[in-house]
């Protein structure tokens, strides 16, 4: 008896790392999910434990391979982005994965602004919103070269989290444009091409090559085709990218409802930037225009204000379908009025004590208002993505807020001129990472994906 040939992929998040086993029609035929405690840096700021990380990523493979069940054609990973891993002359990690929220001295890149134009130009020119901490993963590398000039003097190569997985099992050094291209302040959109601060700094990166290039490796005398690796927000959208007939925008909505438009080539304004907008990377170097909002937070919050002020169960929620009668009523009464958000969007927590519940006489009215509320926001943050000359046809909405037809139908009231689908694609990440290296392994049918439930 034949055993299936699979695609291992490594998709490691803040939380839960896991491995999952494709077949050759993209359908997971093992999953294994892992949690580990965290360790702290030297300076005592909590982190992920990579070498724990490493060991479980290779004994897993060992013992996949040893069982016999599935055939290992080839292995590939999807990570969180933001992080670095700094090697020396022998290959050694030098550091920990620092933690992305580590806060770091802002006069670190106030320098680059200053020499390059100001905040404004050279974040627009990054497409990279300035967020403070190491988010900025470009940063982490100023921030050692000065605060850590000992560790720094041995430092040899510089990865990103996605390439470092992959450095393990092949000992290559290599970089890809989803890891450079989010948020990093490394990579000039103008030029499409490293940003001349880094050579200005002394340091030297390795060009970027595509996702879907492929490597040897070997475990327990089986070899295997290894992948470069992949940011998991850029990953999440190739499903999507490969599969779908038509041009489109995705809404991935769930803590943070993140909008991505791989179909928009304008550069990124001053206002967007300011409005919590950046632009990705596609595997093939394709600019993404994306903006973020804090949607599932605001929902959350919100939430549990209306469930004790109406004393209702937690879930009833669930259960409040859209009512267009009821939505004109409270657009009448109300109008534009922000309700939910009587300090703004920056401000909200901040508010949250000053929301009058007493103007609704039921919860359907409080919650019906308040996605009313949510969804005019997104609206407004999905807007910004959308080009004059705009050629989208289609809403993929995914997440948690593609289940809520209050939700659903404003949008496609708004957007009459796109069909808003809802997509239930589990694991889009990993899904991602398998989809960049399967067509050129072969056997893998790459046009099997079913990107909606409509």
């Amino acid at each position: 008896m034949s055993t299936t040939k699979v695609i291992a992929v490594f998709d490691i998040g803040k939380t839960n790392k896991k491995i999952l086993l494709f077949d050759q029609n993209l359908k997971v035929v093992y999953q294994h999910e892992q949690k580990f405690a965290t360790t702290a840096d030297e300076d005592g700021i909590e982190c992920d434990d990579i070498k724990k990380i490493q060991v479980w990523m290779v004994d897993s493979l060992k013992s996949i391979i040893t069982n016999g069940d599935f055939d290992v054609v080839a292995v590939n990973f999807s990570t969180y982005g933001a992080s670095l891993a700094f090697i020396n002359q022998k290959g050694e990690l030098l550091t920990p994965i620092y933690n992305y929220l580590k806060e770091i001295d802002g006069s670190i890149q106030d320098v680059l602004f200053t020499q390059h134009g100001g905040l404004n130009e050279f974040c627009r020119r990054t497409a990279s919103p300035a967020l403070g901490l190491m988010l900025n993963s470009g940063i982490q590398m100023l921030w050692l070269k000065k605060e850590k000039a000992h560790i720094w003097k041995d430092v040899e190569n510089v990865l990103h989290f996605p390439q470092y997985l992959s450095y393990v099992l092949t000992g290559q050094v290599l970089s890809e444009p989803t890891s450079i291209g989010c948020h990093t302040f490394m990579w000039d959109f103008d030029q499409m091409e490293y940003h001349p601060w880094i050579s200005q700094e002394g340091i030297t990166l390795p060009q970027p090559v595509n996702n879907d290039k492929v490597l040897e490796a070997t475990i327990g005398g089986h070899a295997f085709k290894t992948g470069v690796g992949i940011h998991d927000s850029s990953a999440s959208l190739v499903p999507y990218l490969e599969n779908s007939k038509k041009k489109f925008i995705l809404v991935s909505t769930g803590t943070w409802c993140i909008s991505m438009n791989p179909f928009n080539a304008e550069p990124l304004t001053s206002e967007q930037l300011s409005n919590d907008c950046l632009c990705f990377l596609t595997p093939q170097k394709q600019q993404v225009k994306s903006s973020r909002l804090f949607m599932g937070h605001f929902h959350e919050k919100l939430l549990l204000k209306l469930n004790v002020h109406f004393n209702i169960d937690a879930n009833y929620f669930k259960s409040v379908s859209y009512q267009s009668d009821l939505v004109q009523m409270l657009n009448k009464r109300f109008g534009d009025k922000q309700l939910f958000f009587p300090e703004g969007i920056t401000a909200f927590d901040g508010g949250l004590d000053k929301i009058d519940l007493s103007v609704f006489q039921t919860f359907d009215e409080a919650y019906t208002r308040m996605v009313m509320e949510l969804t005019k926001l997104c609206i407004a943050s999905i807007k910004l993505i959308i080009p004059a000359n705009d050629e989208t046809e289609i809403l993929y909405v995914s997440g948690g807020f593609a289940r809520n037809p209050i939700y659903l139908n404003l949008l496609k009231e708004h957007f009459t001129d796109k069909t808003v689908y809802t997509s239930e694609i589990d694991n889009a990440s990993a899904l991602g990472a398998a989809l960049v290296i399967a067509e050129g392994l072969g056997g893998f049918n790459c046009n099997a994906i079913a990107l909606t439930n409509n």
